[in-house]
């Protein structure tokens, strides 16, 4: 008597949308992501590979260790860095971080 019958309602027009609007905000998501973090990784990755295939001998480097020194031999994956007077490391071409201007690097 006094608890009335609950009839269902009819769809909203346009019900058909909400399955496209549903996947919206995963869509913002994932641009959002490549914007911020992928395609600025991927710059710097092609940065470095330039980097690297312009080393040449007499380039004066950072090695991620911080060992800078004057690159005195290439071979394919194979650097030769002179850190002082004398005395040569070798190492992968991939441990170098930075391509210092020439002349900052003073010899004693």
């Amino acid at each position: 008597m006094w608890i009335s019958n609950a009839f269902a309602q009819a769809p909203a027009a346009g019900a058909d949308s909400s399955g496209l609007m549903s996947f919206l905000p995963l869509v913002l998501m994932f641009a959002v992501l490549y914007f911020i973090m992928i395609r600025p990784q991927m710059k710097r990755q092609k940065e470095t590979k330039a980097m690297l295939g312009a080393l040449a001998v007499g380039d004066e480097v950072v090695t991620v260790g911080g060992i800078m020194g004057k690159v005195t031999a290439l071979k394919d994956d194979v650097v030769t860095v002179e850190i002082a007077a004398g005395t040569a490391v070798q190492m992968q071409k991939g441990a170098i971080t930075t391509v210092l201007p020439k002349g900052t690097l003073k010899s004693a």
